[in-house]
């Protein structure tokens, strides 16, 4: 009945939107960074207009995925929006650092709603047969703002200013509120709505001082004093969570899905080959500039190809699903990725900038395949009376695995270089610096250059052999699911066989 109501292609295309306005969000605010830090004069506080943004979406990201599930889809989708929208005003109206980053708080709290919901309606509207080939089309959203994010963030800086880089999302987000208003249906929910505050916020502290210490571990200097208390009490939240959510009678994440082996393990190896992703995403433009002296402008052209070939991965798997078990089809995907693992682990500082096309492509498949598979798996492992949890608690195990990598791989860069620059005398960090941009690097002698950039190469190789580690750890986790091997369609008909049979007796 749902289906004849909602105007499918018209809720696709608002789906669309809402991903691509979260896709290009972090790139075309990067893009015009600089001209906003020399504007509001706030280079010290420069790393928080993005990693505000990252806590306060993760945080609320599972609280999202329990109030689809509770009060429906449409209207979780429309507050997340119209947050997103004034966040997204404010932030543009802005004058000084610290307010800036206030609203971009706002804006994160807004586009937490905007992925996992999004995921959710896909799952409503969609057969199980043709969900994967959407999510597929719905992905290369990130595809295309990879490309267009550094055009439009420059276009609008040049020709406009850097508050419309926030402005821009206004329009386009009001017309999206109205797509979802006018042609998504969606049954009433007549059950008494109980929200678990006290379980939300154990959750929200536990997500904010967790992913506060990867930030503070990213940092060029730690304060291990602030690591460890945030440690501490992130511990303590989720012990403080984990005892409310078994006992009350609404919990923010049902503890009943971490008994499904299949789930866990899905959700554990989405969190690491996403933090692997960021290995791809981030260093490769360090790569293709710092060594090869590629420009900024095409330098992240090399992880385009990657994007455009998660589209054919997420095809791909709209077929495996129907057919392999879930645990057969990562094993494929991880196949691919670690191809791409492998050969970031091992050519040569030489390497010609073209070959990054071939291996990044070759991971793009490798991506589209897991990302889509574990998060049709996971919506299928689960009753449709809490597919908006799992499928929030998806997209938060992508976001923590991304979010501790960044950091880790952070670490594990600098680390390498002040190893190499301790084997060097006469190079240094400040050098290291100049190196990584094409423009500056022009600035430094011409015969330090080759050692400079073998250093740069030492801290990248670092790296990517930690990024080859958690694609071994991803397949471990992986040869843990020894149940029975059923196809994401059969688990779904064992669940309903089994809730059927409950409801009987």
């Amino acid at each position: 009945m749902q289906q004849r109501k909602t105007n499918v292609m018209a809720v696709t295309i608002a789906i669309y939107v809402a991903t691509f306005m979260s896709a290009i969000e972090g790139t075309i605010v990067s893009t015009a960074l600089p001209t906003i830090v020399g504007d509001l004069h706030g280079v010290a506080l420069m790393n928080w207009v993005f990693s505000i943004y990252l806590l306060t979406n993760a945080m609320m990201t599972p609280v999202y995925g329990k109030l689809t599930d509770l009060v429906g889809r449409k209207p979780v989708m429309q507050a997340g929006l119209l947050i997103f929208i004034i966040g997204s005003m404010m932030s543009g109206l802005s004058d000084s650092m610290p307010t800036l980053i206030f609203w971009r708080a706002i804006q994160g709290i807004g586009a937490g709603a905007l992925m996992p919901v999004s995921m959710t309606i896909i799952a409503d509207i969609y057969s199980f047969e043709r969900r994967a080939k959407v999510l597929g089309f719905n992905s290369s959203a990130w595809g295309i703002a990879s490309v267009l994010a550094p055009l439009i963030g420059g276009l609008i800086v040049d020709k406009l200013s850097w508050h419309w880089i926030f402005f821009i999302n206004v329009p386009v987000g009001l017309i999206t509120l109205v797509l979802f208003q006018v042609y998504l249906r969606e049954p009433k929910r007549h059950n008494d709505v109980k929200v678990d505050y006290l379980g939300s916020f154990w959750l929200m502290l536990f997500l904010l001082c967790l992913m506060l210490s990867f930030q503070l571990l990213g940092n060029a200097t730690i304060s291990w004093p602030a690591v460890i208390g945030a440690w501490v009490i992130s511990a303590l939240s989720l012990w403080l969570f984990i005892r409310r959510e078994s006992r009350t009678p609404e919990p923010v994440i049902s503890l009943k899905l971490f008994k499904n082996h299949t789930f866990v393990i899905q959700n554990a190896v989405a969190a690491l080959i996403s933090g692997f992703l960021m290995g791809v995403e981030v260093y490769i433009p360090t790569w293709t500039q710092g060594i090869l002296g590629v420009p900024a402008s095409l330098a992240g052209f090399a992880v385009t190809p990657s994007s455009l070939m998660w589209i054919i991965g997420s095809f791909v798997t709209g077929r495996l699903l129907a057919k392999w078990a879930p645990r057969r089809i990562i094993y494929l995907s991880l196949a691919f990725i670690a191809v791409t693992g492998i050969c970031l682990a091992v050519i040569p500082v030489s390497t010609a900038f073209a070959w990054f096309f071939l291996i990044t492509a070759v991971g793009g498949v490798g991506f589209g395949i897991v990302i889509t598979a574990t998060t049709v798996t996971s919506q299928h492992l689960v009753s449709p009376k809490t597919v908006g949890v799992a499928t929030s608690f998806n997209t938060l195990s992508r976001t923590i695995g991304q979010t501790l990598m960044i950091s880790v791989f952070g670490i594990a860069l600098n680390v390498g270089m002040n190893q190499g620059i301790q084997g060097h005398p006469g190079t240094n960090m400040a050098m290291m610096n100049k190196l990584i941009n094409p423009q500056t690097a022009t600035e430094l002698p011409a015969k330090l250059l080759p050692t400079l950039r073998g250093i740069l190469y030492t801290g990248l190789h670092w790296v990517y052999l930690i990024g080859l580690g958690l694609i071994l750890l991803a397949a471990l986790v992986n040869s843990l699911d020894r149940g029975p091997q059923l196809t994401a369609a059969q688990h779904a008909e064992k669940l309903h066989r089994a809730e059927h049979d409950e409801a009987t007796d």
